[in-house]
């Protein structure tokens, strides 16, 4: 038997050393990248998104509630739990090169028919009509990695468990995001709902005078229902934007874990403030940051040790079975040492031959897995590269928008004291001054609107650069 076993051993050896296809060399696929992003002036090698959340995001308000997005978001709860399985099938992974070891303990009896050869022969040399079998072993079976199918499978597993983990980096960059985005939306409210307010103080300064003027008889009826019809509709754009405030408010409760609430704030839009040096960095840079990018890459590379696994089921295997313990047919002696010892030992070579196609279909499934994953990896460059290039013309547009629209606002208030003034004097109708306010106020809800999308677009452009995860 010790010289089975050593042979065995030689011929694993032997096989081993001429091995050359443990593992196929993985080569990064071609990825065609701008030298610099469209819409930067110089090529910065610094980047906002080296900025931790807590350094980009200085409101302690919202600091509050991306960390309570953080410990509590439910998607980003989940996609932890996916890491901790990942990392479980991982550590089993290690052990797939060791052997297969069991125990089993069985114990039998058969009864023959007496007419039978075996029957007749219990009787002639045991004296009894049945026989006992009493069985202790261990088994043992083990497949020398020869051509590198465990070491692949252990690699598939590896980077099955690393793009979970940038899975969840990915998450918390959407969660980290879409909380900024809701607590800037809110502040937008606040400032429409306070614009709304004092327009509605104008509205009824409006009405006032224009009563009095009806019942002095310097106008009519109309100017009076012209100028009702103002105010209520300032009335109704008031409960709408109370309506959105709550809608908000339970949206980023929810966003962070908790019931939907009120959310306590302090500062109002005009307060924020967000880094200005807005450095975009190198695109080489970002699509190493990037973790959806990043975890594409991990598929290719997952893909690559697939290939690897379906070339090395076309080649030979050699696997060894090995069993031994405690035989006896009498449970009185089924223990006794060394007579009831046995033990075996099995070596096996083999090489498939024909199996209708199905390892060569495996192995060109495979191939083509992995070229659609390159594709894959080099749309998701592609994709990162236009969301950061998006995210740098809108900023740069609405800091254009946001000047244009401030100007606007300053003209449609001296527009509304004009009117004021002149209506008053009797040189403007009634049509002038509700037109002026109406003017104003859409002015200046739009400008709260411009603000609020020149916020998201810096906060777009931490994320598109793969900020938000550190």
């Amino acid at each position: 038997m010790k010289r089975i076993i050593n042979i065995i051993i030689a011929f694993g050896l032997a096989l081993g050393s001429v091995s050359c296809v443990s593992k196929l060399a993985y080569k990064e696929p071609d990825v065609e990248l701008p030298e610099t992003f469209k819409y930067t002036a110089t090529a910065d090698t610094a980047s906002v998104a080296n900025l931790e959340w807590k350094q980009f995001f200085s409101d302690p308000i919202l600091q509050n509630l991306i960390e309570k997005g953080i410990k509590n978001n439910y998607d980003l709860q989940i996609a932890l739990k996916q890491v901790a399985s990942s990392q479980e099938k991982l550590k089993q992974a290690k052990y797939l090169q060791y052997p297969d070891v069991g125990f089993g303990v069985s114990a039998q009896i058969s009864k023959p028919s007496k007419n039978s050869m075996n029957g007749q022969s219990l009787n002639l040399f045991l004296g009894k009509s049945y026989v006992e079998d009493y069985n202790a072993a261990f088994n043992l079976s083990w497949e020398a990695d020869i051509w590198g199918k465990i070491k692949n499978q252990q690699e598939v597993s590896k980077m099955q468990y690393l793009q979970t983990y940038e899975a969840t980096k990915a998450i918390q960059t959407q969660v980290v995001a879409a909380i900024a985005q809701g607590y800037y939306n809110l502040l937008m409210l606040d400032k429409q709902l306070q614009i709304a307010k004092s327009n509605l103080e104008l509205s009824n300064n409006t009405l006032s005078l224009t009563e009095k003027l009806w019942q002095s008889g310097d106008t009519t009826s109309l100017g009076v229902q012209q100028a009702t019809a103002q105010k209520q509709s300032t009335e109704l754009l008031i409960t709408q934007l109370e309506q959105n405030i709550a809608i908000q408010e339970n949206a980023l409760s929810i966003l962070v874990g908790e019931n939907p609430n009120k959310v306590d704030r302090t500062i109002e839009m005009s307060d924020t403030s967000l880094p200005q040096d807005l450095s975009a960095g190198l695109p080489a840079a970002m699509v190493s940051r990037r973790p959806d990018v990043r975890q594409q890459e991990l598929v290719l590379l997952e893909s690559n040790s697939m290939v690897g696994i379906a070339q090395a089921n076309m080649y030979p295997s050699l696997k060894i079975t090995a069993n031994g313990g405690v035989n006896s047919f009498k449970i009185d002696n089924w223990f006794q040492i060394p007579a009831s010892l046995f033990g075996s030992v099995l070596g096996g070579l083999t090489q498939p031959i024909f199996q209708k196609r199905q390892l060569k279909t495996d192995l060109n499934v495979a191939k083509i897995q992995r070229e659609k994953n390159v594709l894959a990896f080099r749309q998701s460059v592609l994709n990162a590269v236009g969301e950061v290039s998006d995210a740098l013309v809108s900023n740069e547009s609405l800091k254009v928008q946001e000047q244009k629209a401030t100007e606007q606002v300053t003209t449609l208030k001296n527009g509304i004291k004009s009117a004021e003034m002149l209506y008053k004097g009797g040189m403007a109708n009634y049509l002038e001054v509700i037109t002026a306010q109406g003017n104003s106020l859409q002015a200046e809800l739009n400008l709260a609107s411009v603000k609020r999308q020149r916020l998201s677009s810096i906060v777009d452009l931490y994320r598109a650069l793969g900020g938000g995860w550190k």
